[in-house]
């Protein structure tokens, strides 16, 4: 079934997104090499560096099935919208797609903010309320995640909305599908899950 997405406002562009005030951050050279096990510990690389699903990394490391809260679907057209330059990637007009993912009983886990071409984000995210990995996976879409940036830094939206103290660690990526960017993804992650990755220096940049 197609949704159909109206714009919030025609005038004025939607609600903005949580982006981090970075206090350090770090590109592609880094995220190839890794980075000092003093400065992020390697279970925190393994969720940050990696290239696999984070949905699934999650729902592993809570034994939990993770649930995805949508809070914002706007279509914001050719906008820059304050995301990484690479959102220039991303044919236009764009959608920006904002959710939190948490555990059944609510605990937010991470937050992420994504960037689709309108025109075409009905093809791949069917059911918008999914996680992207899942709707990606039931049409069996081949993917690669190219991860572009890593950030360390502060959001009081995010404290709020985490309900955690900063810093938080996060990271863009590009989501590749036959040789083209399909969509760009701006991913946080909370500092609840030292319960299940341990303490580690890595808060203290």
């Amino acid at each position: 079934m197609t949704t159909i997405v109206t714009p919030t406002n025609n005038l004025t562009l939607p609600t903005d997104w949580h982006r981090l005030n970075p206090i350090w951050q770090a590109g592609e050279e880094d995220i190839q090499k890794g980075l000092p096990h003093t400065q992020l510990a390697p279970a925190w690389q393994l969720l940050l560096l990696g290239d696999g699903s984070p949905t699934r990394h999650l729902q592993l490391l809570t034994s939990e099935p993770i649930e995805v809260d949508v809070i914002d679907m706007s279509l914001i057209g050719m906008n820059s919208d304050n995301a990484p330059s690479l959102i220039q990637a991303i044919r236009g007009p764009r959608l920006r797609r904002q959710v939190w993912l948490c555990t059944p009983s609510g605990q937010r886990l991470g937050y992420a903010t994504s960037w689709w071409e309108a025109s075409h984000v009905d093809e791949f995210l069917q059911n918008r309320s999914l996680a992207i990995w899942v709707s990606l996976a039931r049409i069996r879409t081949e993917l690669y995640r190219d991860i572009k940036g890593i950030y360390c830094g502060y959001s009081a939206p995010l404290e709020s909305g985490f309900d955690e103290v900063g810093p938080f660690w996060a990271r863009h990526y590009l989501f590749w599908h036959h040789g083209q960017p399909l969509t760009l993804i701006y991913e946080v992650f909370s500092p609840y899950l030292t319960k299940y990755l341990g303490q580690q220096e890595g808060y203290k940049v």
